[in-house]
């Protein structure tokens, strides 16, 4: 192997070429000029994809089925406005999140199994985790709805 002095020594000491016809270009501009080479295309989007945060879904038990079962019953037929709580999956990644809407129930579509609030919001009948309601408190003696 060579020693790079001895090997470059009618080269080593010169003076840098400057133009004389053009100014000298800035590091920032410099770098630019090379950006659209970047072998990691995508990289800083799968990073952020995979910082996205999502939540896990919580399986109920049957007898938490049966109940949200009895109170969408309820709602349905005393048009009472609730706050259900749905999980909605994700379409990237595992998981997804959580969302509540506040309404009373409009419709029920038994071959969808979906419920259509008065807002238009439609929601899976299957990803209800949770229903809260001011009315299962005055019903709650009477009906069983006892939370």
């Amino acid at each position: 192997m060579k020693d790079a002095k001895t090997e470059y020594a009618d080269i080593i000491d010169r003076p840098h070429h400057v133009s004389r016809k053009r100014a000298p270009m800035s590091p920032l501009a410099r770098a630019a000029q090379f950006s659209p080479f970047a072998a990691l295309t995508g990289y800083d989007d799968l990073i952020a994809e995979s910082a996205r945060w999502t939540q896990e879904r919580s399986e109920l038990d049957e007898s938490e089925k049966e109940r949200l079962d009895r109170v969408l019953r309820f709602l349905f037929q005393t048009g009472a406005p609730a706050d259900i709580t749905w999980f909605i999956p994700d379409a990237r990644k595992r998981g997804g999140a959580y969302r509540t809407e506040r309404g009373t129930i409009d419709r029920y579509d038994g071959m969808k199994r979906s419920i259509t609030l008065n807002n238009g919001q439609t929601i899976p009948i299957d990803e209800i985790s949770d229903i809260a309601s001011d009315a299962f408190e005055r019903a709650a003696a009477h009906d069983g709805l006892e939370k």
